[in-house]
């Protein structure tokens, strides 16, 4: 298992360089799906760009990057293709919605399930939480992102505290439970 649920992206070199050895490969090798759905504000939009950008930052090519929208599910064995699944932030509950209709739930758990890698951003991070019905139901906690002030820096007990919070520039890191979830960043 290996997740990595942030609320900005790799703003930080550190969340940055725990991407890259997550990934566990040369970075020009990675293939990424990119997953823009949740963005369907003009504040989310804006901020698409961005978050392609933290993957090109980390040496991802752009013809290795795959957008996929959801309006269809798409297979495990598909899904097994890629080396990272980036889950853009935006409208959490719209993109809960696209997730649980088309089936990609159960595709996306398996792959997760399966070791594969999966980053979440702001939205993309919060439906792996329980703070709307039938989320992803990876981490038993309510997660709140763009904090202020966040969760110290180290290892995590479990279970997980009732609420989580995030700064822009800290993630929580999920190799594997109870014993590899911590706080990295400030």
């Amino acid at each position: 298992m290996r997740v990595l649920l942030t609320s900005a992206g790799l703003e930080t070199e550190e969340i940055k360089e725990c991407f890259v050895d997550m990934a566990g490969k040369d970075m020009s090798d990675v293939k990424a799906l990119f997953i823009p759905t949740a963005a369907i504000d003009p504040d989310a939009i804006e901020v698409l760009p961005k978050c392609m950008n933290d993957l090109l930052k980390c040496g991802v090519l752009g013809e290795n990057i795959d957008v996929f929208d959801l309006h269809t599910g798409m297979e495990l064995e598909k899904l097994q293709q890629y080396d990272v699944v980036y889950l853009c932030g935006g409208n959490t509950r719209y993109l809960l919605e696209r997730i649980n209709a088309t089936g990609f739930h159960d595709s996306l758990m398996a792959y997760i399930n399966d070791n594969g890698f999966v980053m979440g951003v702001s939205a993309g991070s919060i439906i792996f939480a329980n703070n709307l019905e039938n989320n992803l139901g990876l981490a038993d906690t309510k997660l709140d992102v763009h904090c202020i002030t966040g969760e110290s820096r180290g290892k995590m007990a479990y279970p997980l505290k009732k609420n989580v919070k995030l700064t822009n520039t800290c993630a929580l890191v999920i190799r594997d439970f109870p014993d590899g979830v911590e706080i990295i960043g400030e």
